[in-house]
């Protein structure tokens, strides 16, 4: 049962309970029916995912993937089993993914029925190294941006709630200490891998995510958090969080199973990434052992954060394509004055246009993740990648509104719902991590 089966439970038998005659005798009916406005108006405070019993096991050494040789070179073409691979997943996201994005959006969760479906793609396994029970033997970067992108192609929002799993999996990987690996890695390969999330964005204007209003300080049994987090992917149903938080003046990350004290998750409605189930995340003395700071000290923040823009691009990449696909048959086909309005400069140079614009995010994205994967600096290019995708995504979105006409600003279409998450790319930070 989802968090919002349980607060629709509650707001029902509190209705149920303020029209009985017993809410009359004990004198309850006004303070109920008080309660149900401001339950049914703002949401109750949801129930966190019960806590997976993550079981420590026998490290084997701090599992680290090894970068593919690169000279330097970017080069355009893929393996076949990466062709393998797209097929596979542009097939899901035609077939699977965008069917089901429209109520998606509309309720605002992610199908369970899809997760299940996207776990039998096993995306978590390419984050895992062979040792702990995944198939990766080398660094995957690549692979997860096009699989990222792909995904994206079908839906926004729905890609994310995919991918965020695979992006636990992958921050552990890279920074993991040898017991955090044993301890939290074999989960992800499991039949049923379990579903977790990054916290990194705050609710403060102009957020940066290298100033954390979010503090850690230390105590005698390990750290305690306080602070709050947004836009957190998935956050009330997650089974694992991976937290940002300021420590001695420095940004750090901290591995937290749900179920810990001190969590509370409320109902966040944004504009867009509904399908995501974004919530807002508050952390009121949250107690954590020594061993939940990630890496013990050795995490690399800012690639931490530049893996998480990674992601983001590419989603960003594979919608914009989305809308671009979407819109060149419809004004192909949609005919005034006795010719298909392609045949009008002002509707052709706004289509070459965004056509320019995809392929530019995608070889900025692309050239970025070919250098992280062979283990080379790459802030430089995914800042300039996140740039270009944040404004460029909004743009395409905004056109692809605009030439469908009064069609783009109704929801029988689906560009208007990739214009409300495609804004999202230029304030997301953290959720995702490639």
């Amino acid at each position: 049962m989802n968090a919002g089966d349980i607060q629709g439970l509650g707001i029902s038998a509190l209705s149920r309970f303020a029209q009985s005659q017993l809410a009359d005798t004990l004198k309850l009916r006004k303070p109920v029916e008080k309660l149900l406005y401001r339950g049914s108006k703002a949401g109750f405070q949801l129930v966190s995912a019960s806590a997976r019993l993550f079981k420590p096991s026998a490290g084997k050494g701090k599992q680290r993937l090894s970068h593919t040789s690169n000279s330097g070179l970017f080069d355009l073409s893929l393996s076949d089993e990466q062709h393998m691979m797209r097929d596979s997943l542009q097939r899901f996201a035609t077939d699977t993914i965008r069917p089901q994005a429209h109520d998606a959006d509309a309720t605002a969760r992610c199908p369970e029925a899809l997760r299940l479906q996207a776990q039998e793609l096993g995306l978590a396994l390419y984050a895992v190294p062979e040792a702990l029970g995944g198939v990766a033997s080398e660094s995957t970067v690549v692979t997860q941006l096009l699989a990222a992108e792909d995904l994206a192609h079908g839906d926004f929002s729905l890609a994310a709630a995919l991918l965020a799993p695979m992006s636990v999996a992958n921050a552990l990987t890279r920074w993991g200490s040898d017991s955090q690996q044993a301890t939290y890695l074999p989960a992800f390969a499991e039949d049923t891998p379990p579903l977790a999330t990054i916290a990194v964005s705050e609710p403060t204007v102009l957020f940066d995510p290298s100033r954390l209003s979010t503090k850690a300080r230390r105590d005698k049994s390990g750290f305690v958090l306080n602070g709050e987090k947004s836009l957190v992917i998935g956050g009330a149903s997650a089974e694992l969080l991976l937290i940002a938080a300021e420590l001695d003046g420095q940004p750090q990350v901290f591995i937290v199973p749900a179920g810990t004290d001190g969590l509370r998750f409320q109902e966040d409605p944004a504009m867009g990434m509904k399908a995501a189930e974004t919530v807002k995340l508050q952390l009121d003395n949250v107690m954590l052992p020594v061993e939940a700071l990630l890496g013990e000290g050795e995490l690399d923040y800012q690639a931490f954060i530049d893996f998480g823009y990674l992601a983001w691009c590419a989603l960003a990449t594979g919608t914009a394509q989305a809308v671009l696909d979407y819109v060149v048959p419809y004004v192909n086909e949609r005919e005034a004055f006795g010719e298909p309005i392609s045949h009008r400069q002002g509707v052709a140079f706004m289509v070459a246009d965004m056509a320019i614009e995809v392929e530019a995010m995608r070889i900025m994205t692309w050239r970025a993740g070919s250098l992280a994967e062979a283990g080379k600096p790459f802030h430089r290019e995914i800042y300039l990648a996140r740039l270009l995708c944040a404004e460029k995504a909004m743009q395409i979105g905004t056109n692809g509104v605009q030439l469908l006409g009064g069609h783009g600003f109704t929801k029988e279409h689906p560009v208007e719902r990739w214009y409300r998450d495609l804004r999202a790319v230029a304030i997301a930070h953290g959720g995702l991590h490639l």
